[in-house]
């Protein structure tokens, strides 16, 4: 298909993914919805429209290449020097969170009958960064025919867990004896979506806030590695497959987040350029989360079973446990 053709078949499909992603951000900016879910819930109530040869292509590429895009732009937001701000003792105990959750989602799930490709989707989001991890991890994962359910899913229920962790984290913390620095380190390290660590913590003070952001953007860093490694295990496992049906050993996505990540700890990226990245990112990941909304039926959804909210549950109290025991053996 000459570029210009395949532009052309694309339009439809973007604009369409982005206009939800518009709306999405208008409630969020009016009624205070999450937008990632809100643009999830628009985009799973027009599937119709995925039926429609016109708009059927432009939305794989927003789910797809959109996302890749999204997430490897999340690298602007990190450098090396917030590990150093933290302290290493802070750093060991975020990075053990989020190991420690993804082997105990990986250990358990088989209990609530469901396989290694949901349990990894499902712990590695949690233990991360929500719904960005989400789809960056189902971005490397080998398809079958409920990958899309099976993300859609877990976008929707990290989400409203994380929403409900927002509003009850502060009030733990507060309960457990922590000052400001442990408060913003907990829900930092045990909260998953950005913003509702960016609402937990600054609803507390601007100190417990600012902590909060960069512990959250030190777990948002472990997501190139995790996926690295899972990446290097799922080629492995897959042996003798097609290659089609394996992950890159480096997925250019990561390798773009890796680099962007170095070039914003050596100040090479301008603070205008860093802004604009930042936004942009926040865009593409809403347009493709819309996409996937709009790629997925919810009685596909609605099938993947109350066991898989439960696995979610505990995933997210394992976290939050696992980090407020470490903080309070800290203190």
């Amino acid at each position: 298909m000459h570029f210009p053709t395949l532009v052309k078949s694309l339009i439809p499909g973007v604009l369409l993914s982005g206009l939800i992603a518009i709306s999405s951000q208008f409630l969020s900016d009016h009624y205070g919805a999450p937008a990632m879910l809100m643009a999830l819930l628009i985009g799973i109530a027009l599937n119709f429209l995925s039926e429609d040869n016109r708009c059927g292509i432009g939305i794989t590429f927003a789910s797809k290449k959109i996302l890749r895009f999204g997430v490897a732009l999340l690298g602007v937001r990190i450098s090396f020097e917030m590990a150093s701000d933290l302290g290493w003792t802070i750093v060991l105990l975020v990075i053990g969170g989020v190991l420690a959750t993804i082997a105990f989602g990986m250990l358990i799930a088989k209990s609530f009958g469901h396989g290694p490709r949901f349990a990894f989707l499902s712990a590695g989001s949690v233990a991360i960064c929500g719904a960005s991890a989400a789809m960056a991890i189902s971005a490397i994962l080998p398809r079958d025919d409920r990958t899309e359910e099976r993300l859609v899913f877990t976008v929707v229920g990290v989400t409203l867990l994380s929403t409900v962790a927002m509003i009850a984290y502060p009030i733990l913390a507060e309960l457990l004896g922590f000052d400001a620095r442990l408060t913003g380190v907990f829900i930092g390290a045990s909260i998953h979506d950005v913003a509702q660590v960016v609402g937990a913590g600054f609803s507390v003070s601007d100190e417990v806030g600012e902590i909060a952001t960069v512990v959250k953007l030190l777990r948002v860093s472990t997501l190139a590695p995790v996926i690295l490694v899972a990446a290097i295990v799922i080629r492995r496992w897959a042996g003798g497959a097609d290659a089609s049906d394996r992950p890159a050993i480096i997925p250019g996505f990561v390798a773009s987040f890796v680099l962007l990540v170095t070039l914003n700890s050596f100040g090479v990226i301008p603070q205008p350029v860093i802004a604009l990245a930042v936004e942009l990112s926040r865009w593409c990941l809403l347009t493709a989360v819309a996409a996937v909304g709009l790629r997925t039926n919810l009685r596909d959804v609605v099938d993947v079973g109350g066991a898989a909210m439960a696995l979610l549950v505990l995933e997210t109290a394992f976290l939050g446990c696992l980090t407020a025991g470490l903080l309070m053996l800290l203190s």
